[in-house]
């Protein structure tokens, strides 16, 4: 890699599967200093943190472990929980291991099975609020629609659940939106039309049963990989119209016995190898992210080799058999797909979807599809990031011009031009191998060090330097060249013109390397 890649430490090498004792220290040492400052006079900046997901309740369960209660979660539903509360379709369920799937400073050691499911997740993500007396900081019921700079704070539009909306001043601002929260409808002629039930697997109809329906699923994806078989279960028919074949591994999903699970419970030394280990096996998938790998080719000949044989007059090579290199779109895991494939109700058709008419689904071959209910599978506006919510910055500058050709951000969590305004879960972080809670605590760890430090400083204004930025953003693109995603193929990681927007380009350990301890000389710090 060049001189930008070596500078932000690309390729660091490892360090520990969870938090370091080093790290933990520094976070009580970091709290000491800042109720000191604050007990000498200094004033804690008032913080606004947008969505109370898994990054807003980590970011304000942070600030208050670092002695800032001066935050207010604003959360557009009625509950916490982000995406687990959102996603409630059949067979929802975390593809990280359950060990892995909370937060190293809360970890929850009584997971049910190997792959949790929705609502124990969602119960996860509630019982943070109580455990970390996070209620009198969370305000549900209301959503931010617009953020603008004005010279020291922002002015912040917040729209109640009734429809009042009012401005209200912030220092600081912490987006925990993320990237999977505006679930993605395709616009196709005669949609309208559709005189069946149709929705978004992201928004899902409970009360409509689907026992004896003919089904049709637009978008085979992550989602739908979990939601079909239970719905090929139910349905009388179900075709699915898929653009493109996956790599499917196996989940091998079980029960934790009891006794397991009590082993975790009293032992925490255990429970903590435990987790390490996921974390390190996960780690090393990172592997198969680079293009023409060794491991990535053994993986392709074998998956070929075994799917090959599930090739039928009913169903095609083309329904089977991806035309990309592992990794270029998310490799998915279930125990249920291939199955379900083969049940006499189920039919994949792999041509275009031209057309919905108030019965029928239409394909580019001319073939009218019957169907009842329409259910989309077409996963989330992704690229888009903080969109419908505008975010106006220096000088009356829009995000979203600035956004023109694809959004980026200097460590994936801020923008040149936009003060004291920060991302959890931004460009250029996603990940395909392993747990986005890792990436989540060393971006919220990297925010409180740098609110400590404007406040130490006295300068309570932090606008990330173009030159950093833009050194950043070469160093990703370099190395997301080499990666499979940016083989011919179309996914969620990356815009229409082939800007890999989404991932992060490396092992998880660089970016917590590069995110332990801010570098001053990657900002301006400066007063009102």
């Amino acid at each position: 890699m060049g001189t930008a890649s070596r500078r932000f430490g690309f390729g660091a090498g490892v360090l520990s599967g969870g938090v370091t004792g080093a790290q933990v220290r520094d976070a009580e040492a970091r709290a000491r200093r800042v109720r000191d400052l604050i007990a000498r006079g200094a004033r804690p900046p008032r913080v606004a943190i947008l969505g109370a997901g898994a990054g807003g309740l980590c970011m304000g369960i942070q600030l208050r472990q670092a002695g800032i209660d001066t935050f207010t979660i604003f959360e557009k539903s009625d509950g916490v929980g982000g995406t687990w509360r959102d996603n409630t379709y059949p067979g929802a369920a975390c593809d990280v291991p359950s060990h892995l799937y909370s937060f190293s400073f809360a970890p929850k050691v009584d997971w049910s099975r190997k792959y949790s499911p929705q609502p124990e997740i969602l119960s996860y993500f509630e019982s943070l609020v109580d455990d970390f007396d996070l209620g009198p900081h969370l305000r549900t019921g209301h959503e931010v629609t617009a953020l603008v700079w004005q010279r020291d704070h922002w002015d912040v539009s917040v729209r109640s659940a009734d429809g009042v909306e009012r401005v209200e001043s912030f220092d600081v601002v912490v987006s925990g939106l993320g990237q999977l929260n505006r679930p993605n409808v395709p616009d196709l002629p005669g949609l309208d039309s559709f005189a069946g039930t149709r929705f978004h697997s992201a928004r899902w109809d409970h009360d409509h049963d689907l026992r004896g329906e003919r089904v049709g699923v637009i978008g085979i994806g992550a989602s739908a990989i979990q939601f079909v078989p239970p719905v090929a279960r139910a349905a009388r028919d179900v075709v699915l119209f898929q653009r493109s074949a996956n790599y499917v591994a196996p989940r091998n999903d079980a029960p934790y016995p009891a006794w397991k699970r009590r082993l975790f419970a009293r032992s925490p030394l255990l429970h903590r190898w435990y987790r390490d280990s996921i974390y390190w096996r996960l780690e090393a998938r990172f592997n198969v992210m680079r293009r023409r790998s060794r491991l990535g080719s053994y993986i392709e000949d074998r998956f070929v080799t075994q799917i090959s044989k599930l090739v039928s007059p009913t169903l095609s090579k083309e329904a089977l058999i991806p035309d990309y290199p592992p990794g270029c779109k998310r490799i998915l895991i279930a125990d249920d797909w291939y199955p379900t494939l083969l049940r006499p109700n189920v039919s994949v058709v792999t041509d275009d979807v031209t057309a919905i008419e108030p019965d029928a689904v239409v394909t580019a071959d001319g073939v009218r599809h019957q169907v009842d209910t329409l259910i989309f599978g077409t996963g989330f506006a992704t690229t888009e990031f903080l969109a419908p919510m505008s975010v106006t910055g220096v000088d009356g500058v829009a995000l979203n011009d600035v956004w023109a050709d694809g959004a980026r951000a200097f460590l994936g969590l801020s923008v040149p031009g936009f003060p004291n305004f920060f991302m959890l879960y931004g460009p250029n972080t996603n990940l395909g191998h392993n747990s986005i809670l890792f990436m989540i605590e060393q971006q919220v760890n990297y925010i409180t060090q740098l609110l400590e430090s404007t406040l130490a400083a006295g300068t309570p204004v932090a606008d990330v330097r173009a030159t950093a930025a833009d050194r950043f953003d070469a160093a990703v693109q370099a190395a997301a060249a080499d990666t499979v995603w940016a083989a011919d193929c179309h996914s969620w990681y990356k815009t229409d013109d082939g800007r890999i927007t989404n991932n992060w380009t490396d092992h998880t350990t660089a970016y917590r390397k590069l995110l332990a301890r801010p570098d001053l000389d990657d900002w301006e710090l400066r007063t009102a």
